[in-house]
């Protein structure tokens, strides 16, 4: 029995720039706090290795800290084998990134850096398929089909690229045989670039980013316990949670009748939990405008609770007749303004952001009325 834990695309240095306040450090501290939380599970499930295929940090350039902070934190864990392999984000273009990583590195810290069997432990051998550059334009993976190992022991490939079209950008090219495995004889196929746990066959798998950065792939940061039991056996796949936060994607669909209150009060999370999750929240439906005023003071009500917190109203139309606007004020320059927002809300040649950010506008001042009369 051979155990490891395979990640990928810790992005270590990641700079968060689309967010604001003390939110970027704390998400880039969830990041490094990943390689504890990695070498945990090492201990817990008797794992010798991890194996980081590709992106561990998140440039070609990441400061000297974030570098030096994360090599540190590796060699508190000295019965613990780390391997490394480049990715696209730190590809062995960065030449100077590797040549200070190879004098830094402690002695439990492997740098994959030549596509050549590698002995990981006794009859265990790692074929690795470092990203030369960013984009490759070839399988970097092919070379393993040849790659000569002694009889009968264990083959484990790591690579980091998209296997047909599947790729983070959206790009056909740098495509990975989806039946590399088979071709290559290989026990098990780490891959990284995807940021989403995922299955190709048997034997291949992406590990998906252990600290999720984005809301794209709306699933919590893990890492894979494999366990090989013999040349050929099937590999046995177990998830390990290792994210910090949550990243969730809440849809809040609304009929004239619902609350739409009520409805978001029953998908966020529970208090204690929202410190630690980021979320968005996509209303649709239809909506009186007095529920729609309840919806926008509730959401800003609760977004101090959590790390972040966004509403996103495009989908929501609105529904209303004169008593609505009345409630606002039944002449003057208040009511001139609620008539004219409202007109824009429900003109279909605007853009939906241009009606959304119409409808909100209305719905404070629904608010704002609505507070002055009590």
């Amino acid at each position: 029995m051979f155990r490891f834990i395979h990640s990928s695309d810790l992005h270590l240095g990641k700079r968060f720039g689309g967010f604001t306040g003390d939110l970027p450090g704390r998400l880039r501290e969830a990041r490094h706090g990943v390689l504890g939380r990695l070498a945990v599970h090492a201990r817990e499930q008797e794992a010798s290795a991890v194996m980081l295929a590709g992106d561990t940090f998140d440039t070609e350039t990441p400061a000297s800290d974030v570098r030096r902070q994360a090599l540190t934190e590796m060699g508190q864990h000295p019965s613990i084998r780390w391997v490394l392999l480049p990715g696209n984000h730190d590809s062995l273009q960065a030449a100077e990134l590797w040549s200070r990583m190879a004098a830094e590195a402690p002695p439990n810290v492997t740098l994959a850096q030549q596509a050549q069997p590698l002995e990981l432990a006794p009859d265990v051998f790692v074929l690795p398929a470092p990203c030369t550059t960013r984009r490759p334009g070839r399988d970097t993976t092919e070379w393993m089909d040849a790659a000569p190992t002694p009889t009968g022991v264990l083959r484990i490939g790591l690579a980091h690229g998209a296997i047909q079209t599947f790729t983070e950008e959206g790009s056909g090219e740098d495509v990975i045989a989806p039946d590399r495995a088979r071709r290559s004889g290989l026990d098990y196929l780490a891959l990284g670039d995807w940021h989403g746990a995922m299955q190709i066959d048997d034997r291949t798998f992406y590990s998906g980013t252990p600290e999720p950065d984005r809301f794209k792939h709306d699933r919590p940061g893990e890492a894979l316990l494999v366990s090989l039991n013999g040349v050929q056996a099937l590999p046995r796949i177990t998830p390990l949670t290792t994210g910090a936060f949550q990243w969730r994607t809440l849809d809040l669909q609304v009929l004239s009748q619902d609350d739409p209150v009520e409805i978001l009060r029953n998908l966020i999370p529970e208090p204690n939990q929202r410190r630690q999750t980021l979320a968005r929240v996509l209303a649709s439906g239809h909506c009186r405008l007095a529920r729609h005023a309840a919806l926008v003071a509730q959401a800003e009500d609760l977004s101090p609770d959590f790390a972040w917190f966004e509403l996103d109203m495009d989908g929501l139309a609105l529904e209303h007749d004169v008593d609505d606007l009345d409630d606002i004020e039944r002449s003057g320059a208040l009511r001139v303004a609620a008539d004219s927002l409202l007109s824009d809300a429900d003109d279909t040649s605007l853009s939906a952001a241009e009606r959304a950010v119409a409808g909100a506008a209305l719905a404070r001042l629904y608010r704002h009325a609505q507070e002055k009369a009590s």
